[in-house]
């Protein structure tokens, strides 16, 4: 599901990245997506991974259930990284691309984590 219209921006970055920036900093991947496009991209993704789909589904964005926005909703969020730029020239090392796949692919190999238990 994806909130009202999916045009809310948030900045995108690969989880072993910030676990990689040690102390206490502002981390982000410099890749505002709006949740739309980062949900087109999962779905295309999967179009690649995932070539078989459920029955009856075209495309993967067929999937996509649009819900109202929940009350007070913000529609950007942003950070200076400036001191872990500046301190320590740290920057990401997976692009968007990259890091959502590895994502997805984890996803893939790890139903078990995910899927609930019935």
């Amino acid at each position: 599901m994806i909130d009202s219209n999916g045009q809310q921006v948030r900045d995108q970055l690969y989880l072993d990245d910030h676990a990689k920036a040690g102390e206490t900093y502002n981390i982000d991947g410099n890749n505002e997506q709006t949740n739309m496009a980062v949900v087109h991209a999962i779905c295309d993704v999967l179009e690649i991974l995932v070539p078989n789909k459920p029955q009856g589904v075209k495309a993967y964005r067929d999937l996509i259930v649009h819900v109202d926005d929940r009350p007070g909703h913000d529609k950007r969020y942003a950070i200076d990284t400036t001191k872990i730029e500046q301190e320590l020239g740290w920057t990401p090392q997976e692009s968007f691309e990259s890091g959502l796949r590895k994502t997805v692919e984890w996803y893939l190999v790890n139903p078990l984590w995910w899927q609930k238990q019935v």
